[in-house]
């Protein structure tokens, strides 16, 4: 007879979760401006009538929010063309997939993604009790969709493209997603992850929504997070076939997503024109820190997202602690490369000026 444990037990996948980094917030300091680069957060203040929906809506916060998200889904449903019943919201799009892979994985389950990406998806993963699969990037950075195609077996239940990609920054074409999506299995889940397709400029730009709209396994998901600048907000959804989408919804948690969270993402969308002109903005001076590092000799992969990556090694954690002493925070993943976001041209100055000293 086995004896009982002589304390609670935790699941071995949970104690053996890898931590969640955070971007690193800048210190004070006396004489030195500060500069946080390492969050991909949209740098620009909110405009004036979203914060006053906002703060509108904080006036009620005696109340629990709208647990069915109506106005909010209401208006993307106007905005995508989609059904209200295709949606699902949570807290950030992050919190979208953990519903998701609840919803569809369990032990012995296999979800297969790009490595590096986004360093959520394994955690996300284990969490289910399923097993990662992580088919590496190719040369340039980019999405290896023939391997991940080839990754699929009798186990995989969802497969994860994120595009572009966080923090190498390269986006897929609508071309070869459209061919690797003809590969996959159609009781297999594809998850489009379309957090910062606003920065897309490429000649056969992914739209998702479109191509989500013949099949039956396809989910999209979206974020305000970044070019809507409501990161600190955390509001994200998910467009995908009613049964994926009501599935994602019986897993949220009730009353997820703040009733400040969802009335400042309609004024979002309602003033969504003018949010895309800082986007473009933002997109301008990637291309100006581009072309500086490329001039400098760093081999950049094409940047899609509001950040770029330098591949490092293991110079890289050096390589964030000179960023730091210069007054600008990054994104390091030791041994591989660090993930710098598109902020103040003054902060993107100082970190051209680190990086100068850093190229070989």
């Amino acid at each position: 007879m086995t004896s009982a444990p002589d304390r609670p037990q935790i699941r071995p996948a949970i104690a053996d979760l890898p931590a969640y980094v955070p971007g690193k917030p800048p210190a004070a300091r006396d004489g030195v401006p500060t500069y946080k680069l390492s969050s991909n957060e949209n740098p620009f203040p909110p405009l004036a009538g979203i914060l006053e929906a906002a703060t509108d809506a904080a006036g009620a916060m005696n109340r629990y929010p709208d647990m069915g998200c109506t106005a909010l889904y209401a208006r993307l449903s106007e905005h995508l063309g989609v059904p209200v019943t295709h949606l699902a919201a949570g807290t950030g799009s992050v919190a979208v997939l953990y519903h998701l892979l609840q919803a569809f994985c369990e032990a012995g389950d296999e979800v297969v993604y790009a490595w590096r990406s986004f360093e959520a998806y394994p955690i996300a993963v284990a969490v289910t009790g399923a097993t990662s699969v992580q088919v590496p990037l190719d040369a340039e950075a980019r999405h290896d969709l023939g391997a991940m195609a080839a990754a699929i077996t009798d186990r995989t239940k969802v497969v994860i493209v994120c595009t572009p990609n966080n923090p190498t920054g390269p986006a897929v074409g609508r071309t070869e997603l459209q061919e690797f999506l003809a590969k996959v299995p159609s009781h297999v889940v594809v998850v489009v992850d379309e957090a910062y397709r606003e920065f897309v400029r490429i000649e056969d730009p992914v739209d998702a929504v479109d191509l989500y709209r013949d099949r039956d396994n396809v989910a999209v998901m979206r974020t305000f997070a970044k070019a809507y600048g409501l990161a600190g907000f955390r509001v994200g959804y998910v467009i995908a076939p009613e049964p994926i989408a009501s599935a994602v919804r019986a897993c949220a948690l009730p009353f997820g997503v703040s009733s400040v969270a969802q009335a400042a993402a309609v004024a979002s969308l309602e003033r969504e024109k003018e949010l895309l002109e800082r986007v473009e903005t933002l997109v301008v001076e990637r291309g100006r820190v581009v072309e500086a590092l490329r001039e400098q000799g760093w081999d950049v992969p094409d940047p899609q997202g509001n950040f770029v990556w330098l591949k490092l090694g293991d110079r890289t954690v050096e390589f964030a602690a000179a960023a730091d002493e210069a007054g600008v925070m990054v994104r390091p993943f030791a041994g591989d490369g660090a993930r710098i976001s598109i902020g103040d041209p003054k902060g993107n100055d100082i970190f051209l000026s680190v990086a100068a000293r850093f190229v070989r």
